[in-house]
């Protein structure tokens, strides 16, 4: 993973599993041990589905770019269904609270989107390529800009 790729993963999931662990302490002290495992769950949830979402953008970026906006598009899609699947199974599940696994996830997501936001705004990405400068011994002619009379 290139260092820019590294650093915006570090920039986004260091505060999604910092607001994560404050779910988890208060999901503990609200509902109990299973609250804190659901809040735990769902933050991991996010960070997981989140992390390999923007290291599969990241890939369609560098080798297939003009499919970058319908992955990410597909890609959305396939993580809501993931979840939805994901949801589906632990309905009516004892192992954790339904309600702080709902709160850490919400959570975790918002926080991720918004760090994204925060460290793409921050990176220095080069919008135009820039040309490399030409050594040649002879100096170059400037154009005429003005009518040719």
């Amino acid at each position: 993973m290139p260092s820019n790729d590294a650093r915006n993963l570090l920039h986004t999931a260091v505060p999604t599993a910092a607001v994560g662990v404050i779910a988890v302490a208060v999901s503990g002290v609200v509902a109990g041990g299973k609250g804190a495992l659901g809040a735990g769950i769902g933050t991991l949830l996010a960070i997981l589905f989140m992390g390999i979402g923007l290291y599969v953008l990241q890939w369609t970026a560098k080798t297939l770019p003009q499919l970058f906006q319908a992955m990410g598009l597909m890609l959305y899609v396939a993580q809501l269904l993931l979840l939805l699947i994901f949801v589906a199974l632990f309905k009516n599940t004892s192992l954790f609270n339904p309600k702080a696994f709902a709160v850490g996830l919400v959570l975790a997501t918002v926080v991720w989107m918004a760090a994204q936001a925060r460290a793409h705004m921050k990176a220095k990405i080069f919008y135009v390529d820039p040309e490399p400068e030409k050594k040649s011994e002879k100096p170059e002619k400037p154009e005429k800009s003005g009518s040719s009379s």
